[in-house]
């Protein structure tokens, strides 16, 4: 599970977008893009994304959340924000559809600030998926049709009609009545803690002394994860039968040893890569979990 995916690793790992030069579309303030769904990959990794998306999905699957997933079986349209971490798993051999993807800036410059975020459509904890009749479905589909072609034209103020066409199904979707039949996963335990110790694992190596570690406590990770930290906290120790601050902890005295054996890095650098604002913590972060100094262990390997 990747922490979040950008734009750029969207656009290399999509087919149809594969190539695609970011210059060409800035949309003057903010990205936006659409496409068609028909040549997407079946399955979407578990992850954040660093974008905003809406889709029309016309095909069955399945999308995952942390501790919740919903089958989809009709038509439907999919709000996704950069706060919720979720995945697609097709199911039937027909993917259509359209979605397009935008930057919180995109839709900004027409609305005040917080205006997504605070959209029931994407804030946190709402619910963004729709079940559409054949009416909506030929309604959506028209104004999809129309991005599409509207991205591909030449007109000078093409996006501020792209902007126009997105306010008009995020108000259209406004309407709309939300699916309630989402289903907790059978051991929602176990698929959180999986997450967790996943997400954890992808943090390391540290590359480099600038490249510091990002996520640091158990609510940075519950936050990536969407889950409320109690919740994550219960579930890795029912799991593991250790905690969450444990887990973090052994990782974190893991790599430092790595960093002390295998580069010539020196502690401050190590101490600042791994989160620490001051060596003295790390120091005594090490000593703790180790029984050794950071000096100690790398004279040792000398």
């Amino acid at each position: 599970m990747k922490q979040t995916e950008s734009i750029q690793e969207f656009y290399a790992r999509v087919p149809q977008a594969n190539g695609f030069d970011l210059s060409v579309n800035n949309a003057g303030s903010g990205h936006f893009n659409v496409f068609e769904r028909s040549s997407c990959p079946v399955i979407s990794p578990y992850s954040r994304r660093d974008f905003y998306k809406v889709s029309l999905i016309i095909g069955s699957g399945k999308l995952h959340y942390a501790d919740k997933w919903i089958q989809i079986d009709q038509p439907a349209l999919l709000f996704s924000n950069p706060m919720i971490p979720y995945s697609w798993e097709g199911e039937s051999e027909t993917q259509d559809g359209w979605f397009c993807l935008f930057t919180e800036s995109f839709v900004e410059p027409n609305e005040k600030k917080g205006f997504l975020q605070n959209s029931p459509l994407f804030k946190t904890g709402g619910n963004p998926v729709f079940f559409i009749d054949p009416q909506q479905l030929n309604e959506l589909s028209v104004i999809f049709k129309k991005m599409l072609s509207e991205i591909n034209s030449e007109y000078a103020h093409k996006y501020n009609m792209l902007r126009n066409y997105l306010h008009l199904i995020i108000h259209e979707a406004m309407k709309m009545r939300p699916v309630a039949q989402f289903e907790q996963h059978g051991n929602a335990s176990s698929r959180i803690t999986s997450l967790f110790l996943e997400l954890l694992e992808r943090q390391f190596p540290i590359d480099t002394p600038e490249s510091a570690l990002k996520l640091k406590t158990a609510n940075d990770y519950a936050q990536n994860l969407s889950v409320h930290v109690n919740h994550l906290n219960r579930s890795v120790k029912e799991i593991t039968g250790k905690t969450t601050t444990a887990h973090i902890a052994a990782r974190i005295a893991l790599e430092a040893q790595a960093l002390l054996q295998h580069t010539s890095w020196n502690v401050s650098e190590i101490a600042y890569s791994l989160g620490f604002e001051y060596p003295a913590y790390f120091t005594n972060f090490f000593k703790k979990n180790t029984g050794a100094s950071p000096n100690e262990l790398r004279n040792l390997i000398v």
